[in-house]
């Protein structure tokens, strides 16, 4: 009989469970607390994802409140400017938002971003 052959070699980029890896060195926390291997705590990331997706949604129905206001006929000038007021608002609400879920100060002067979707809404509705 033959010598059995030994088992082929994982490549290094697969898991290997009976050789894992070395876990990489733990740096300390600015509290003083045991660290992490690393990145930012998740809770920073979850701030950021939620305030990103609270942001662009509130976003996107301000810009289709401006431009449901520039579909509107002209002689209804008055309701396409009020639903471009009503997009400038919805905008700062997003912002609010946002700044409110990173729990600093909802007034602040990001706010006059907010009011871009409604000064270009009635820029175009004027022109």
């Amino acid at each position: 009989m033959s010598a059995p052959t030994p088992p082929p070699r994982r490549a290094r980029h697969l898991l290997d469970p009976d050789n894992p890896r070395p876990a990489r060195p733990t740096r300390p926390r600015k509290d003083g607390k045991p660290g992490k291997t690393g990145g930012m705590p998740i809770e920073v990331v979850q701030r950021y994802v939620l305030s990103v997706l609270a942001a662009t949604t509130i976003l996107h129905m301000s810009v289709g409140l401006v431009l449901a206001g520039l579909v509107i006929d002209d002689e209804f000038r008055v309701s396409q400017i009020g639903l471009c007021v009503l997009g400038g608002t919805f905008g700062v609400l997003a912002v609010a938002a946002a700044l409110a879920i990173h729990k600093k100060s909802p007034l602040s002067p990001w706010l006059l971003l907010g009011t871009i979707p409604g000064i270009v809404g009635v820029w175009l509705v004027l022109a």
